[in-house]
């Protein structure tokens, strides 16, 4: 079992920057693959990036590539976001996820999920 509290979220201009943490508790975080997710009004669920257990490998939706970085610390039992160059159409909830087996992009897979995160870009 694993429990997931995402914060970091809040009001930032276009262009600006902004640092989501997800802590987690439980046994066994370093062997859950994180992911973070995002979810605007009247939207589906969406992929932003995924990170391995190992940290050796990543992967990003096309839309965040180059702007932003997941990583995590299996040491603090979090996994970060790192959102740079942001845009309105970045603003959602965003959300930490957890998967026991191989990284995956689609969010029924996924385990365990946090409460969200607000992250509002204003142009």
């Amino acid at each position: 079992q694993v429990q997931l509290v995402e914060s970091g979220g809040g009001l930032v201009q276009a262009g600006g920057s902004l640092r989501l943490s997800c802590a987690a508790s439980g046994r066994s975080f370093r062997n859950y693959n994180m992911a973070w997710f995002r979810q605007a009004p009247g939207k589906e669920r969406e992929f932003v990036a995924a990170i391995s257990w190992t940290e050796y490998s990543t992967n990003y939706a096309d839309s965040v590539k180059g702007r932003f970085t997941i990583s995590r610390d299996n040491a603090e039992n979090t996994v970060y976001l790192q959102m740079n160059s942001l845009k309105p159409e970045d603003t959602a909830v965003y959300y930490c996820a957890a998967r026991g087996t191989s990284m995956a992009v689609q969010p029924t897979v996924y385990d365990y999920w946090g409460q969200g995160t607000q992250v509002t870009v204003s142009s």
